[in-house]
């Protein structure tokens, strides 16, 4: 048996123990042959392909970023896109199936490519922690542990200065990692996409931590919308999904806070530092098992499945299962931060 393995989307902590798991167990106990395909489904795409053994994968568990590479390439665009195209490319490589590592956006052509005729196994990769079928996606707790880290040094410095700091952290969709790592560097208001809220409300909250003597910290998730904002800030244009490139949402909040409070306020982007470094040691553990549990799904032919942790266990769900809807931050958990808001 031939297998390709590419990642795709956004890169982030934890793909090449994914790789290097999937490699060590498929190899090592299936007698699998395993393929790297470079730069998403782009490589895919245009057959960019190269021999992936053991001796490749040594030591990746602790290595951030993928040695595979990745882009945000639509499958389905360009004159050798397409799944029958596809089709052909991995016949004449004898290619017999297609480990896809992403988040949504590479599920969700995974599917369209299942359904199509192609056989391709998922394994879910996002920072944000926005897929329902999985309780956590590998790489969201070393965002939320960068980022909780970035926040306790603009605290410093804003506990100098007298001043109000605003971080924006990732999180299109969901508020995952602005809760967990608001929460753990102990932000005075916390604004993620599933909870708007007015520019009053968050003035009010910076002015309470104000007169206590305390620096505000505010942290942002970049979709975060103000009460009557109908879209996610942007001002970046388009992906290769056609989805906004957020970001920003910071720098807007910030002059108006200063404004409406007379607290001199500064605004910190973490951005993409949120994806890069070595993976946690738990990021790289959850990864692993991923890997190995994608090596089994192969051997049983689960095609058109993602593998998924479910409480502490590894098990297996469809596509569609795992594109249904988004893994929101519950109003239950949003209201049990808010005790410490102020």
């Amino acid at each position: 048996m031939k297998i390709g393995i590419l990642t795709s989307g956004g890169d982030c902590p934890g793909l090449n123990a994914v790789i290097r798991g999937a490699v060590l167990k498929g190899s090592r106990k299936y007698g699998i042959e395993f393929v790297g395909i470079r730069d998403g489904w782009r490589g895919l795409v245009d057959a960019d392909f190269f021999p992936l053994q053991r001796a490749d994968v040594k030591g990746l568990s602790k290595v951030g970023g993928t040695i595979l590479g990745t882009s945000r390439t639509n499958p389905y665009e360009g004159d050798r896109g397409g799944a029958e195209n596809i089709k052909k490319t991995m016949y004449g490589h004898k290619l017999d199936g297609i480990i896809a590592i992403g988040g949504e956006g590479t599920l969700a052509a995974a599917n369209r490519l299942w359904n199509d005729g192609v056989p391709v196994l998922g394994v879910p990769k996002t920072i944000d922690n926005d897929l329902q079928a999985t309780d956590y996606s590998f790489g969201f707790d070393t965002a939320v542990n960068i980022a909780t880290e970035a926040m306790d040094r603009l605290r410093t410095t804003g506990d100098s200065h007298q001043r109000c700091m605003v971080a924006e952290v990732m999180g299109r969709h969901v508020g995952w990692i602005a809760l967990h790592s608001g929460m753990a560097a102990g932000a005075h208001i916390i604004c993620i996409p599933e909870v708007p809220l007015s520019i009053e409300e968050i003035c009010e909250q910076v002015e309470s931590a104000s007169e206590r003597g305390r620096a505000p910290l505010v942290v942002v998730a970049e979709g975060f919308k103000l009460k009557g904002q109908e879209e996610a800030y942007s001002d970046k244009g388009l992906d290769a999904f056609n989805r906004p490139r957020l970001g920003g949402i910071g720098e807007v909040l910030a002059p108006l806070i200063e404004e409406r409070t007379g607290i001199e306020t500064r605004s910190t982007v973490l951005g993409h530092i949120q994806r890069g470094g070595s993976p946690s040691a738990f990021d790289r553990v959850l990864a692993t098992r991923l890997g190995l549990h994608a090596a089994d799904a192969i051997v049983d032919g689960a095609w058109g499945q993602m593998v998924a942790m479910k409480g502490t266990e590894i098990e297996r769900v469809t596509f569609e299962e795992a594109l249904g809807e988004l893994h929101e931050v519950p109003l239950s958990r949003y209201e049990e931060a808010s005790a410490l808001f102020g």
